[in-house]
């Protein structure tokens, strides 16, 4: 009995164990960009999205983006055509049955992520770690949707994704060592930094990040000063690459608003609340640069 036992407790976990291939849902912005760097690191890669022209849209994406890099010789032909090979795409989930690494880069919609997750548990192989880009939703909450919450993480991907180098990785509360190791290395293989956090509403970036810019929208919405005062003070005093204010019209102003809403319900400070400009913008449709105009016309 001892003998078995300790045979038991020296049987590798369902996770410990290399990551060779991995399945991207979602072919828009990042999901193409996670896309692009997984394939360019090796991996094997298959895009999925619910119509064949969002794929085909992602591929348009990923394709432009390689003749770039070739012709800023940052890579050349024969490993973008390389990289290009090792990406397939498909339109059903079932695809992601045998992957290793599962990486959902949905919409920010927290009953799609929940049923997502549910049917990617049904479908994937048993030591298949499902991982999620989420910027503001619990990795415990997608994680309680699974029958596998210890290999349910967090893969937060910086926009655009081939340029920036931070993978922000967040662990629910059952996410176990070996998962955590494995998605780190894989990001390292990637050409990502993985900086390693616990899940907590906003995590590190966005807890940071968003009330800095809402406080930025406060200040023009007090007639403190115009959007362009306001981010070249920030620019050329605090050496900010691009200023607040024009940084939400980049993220968009719906997303720094649900994002707000995350931090002031999850944390239940005034501190967190979003200004009153931010709603009403958002409410008439002044999202930023995806709809034409923000705190600048586009």
């Amino acid at each position: 009995l001892v003998y078995m036992a300790m045979m038991k407790k020296a049987q590798p976990c369902a996770t410990d164990m290399n990551i060779e291939s991995i399945a991207v849902l979602g072919a828009g912005q990042m999901g193409n960009g996670i896309t692009q760097v997984a394939a360019c690191a090796g991996y094997n890669v298959v895009m999925i999205d619910i119509k064949q022209e969002y794929v085909e849209r992602g591929m348009d994406s990923i394709e432009k983006s390689l003749a770039k890099l070739v012709s800023k010789e940052r890579m050349t032909q024969e490993d973008a055509n390389a990289s290009l090979a090792r990406i397939s795409t498909a339109i059903t989930r079932q695809a992601a049955a045998d992957v290793d690494l599962v990486i959902e880069a949905i919409p920010e919609i927290p009953d799609l992520k929940f049923s997502t997750f549910a049917e990617l548990d049904e479908i994937c192989k048993s030591s298949t770690i499902l991982a999620s880009n989420t910027s503001s939703i619990s990795i415990d909450a997608i994680a309680s949707h699974t029958k596998r919450p210890s290999q349910v993480i967090g893969m937060h991907f910086m926009n655009p994704v081939p340029i920036m180098k931070l993978v922000e990785i967040i662990n629910g509360s059952s996410t176990s060592e070996e998962v955590n190791t494995a998605v780190v290395e894989a990001s390292a293989k990637m050409g990502k930094t993985a900086l390693s956090c616990n899940d907590s509403p906003g995590f590190v970036s966005n807890r940071i990040l968003c009330p800095m810019l809402n406080e930025a929208i406060l200040t023009l919405q007090e007639g403190v000063a115009e959007p362009e005062a306001i981010d070249g003070i920030m620019k050329l005093g605090m050496n900010h690459p691009i200023g607040p204010l024009a940084l939400c019209d980049l993220i968009g102003l719906d997303t720094i608003l649900h994002i707000m809403n995350v931090l002031y319900e999850g944390l239940g400070e005034e501190k967190y609340a979003p200004c009153d400009l931010l709603k009403e913008m958002v409410s008439r449709g002044d999202l930023g640069r995806k709809s034409g105009k923000g705190f600048y016309t586009y």
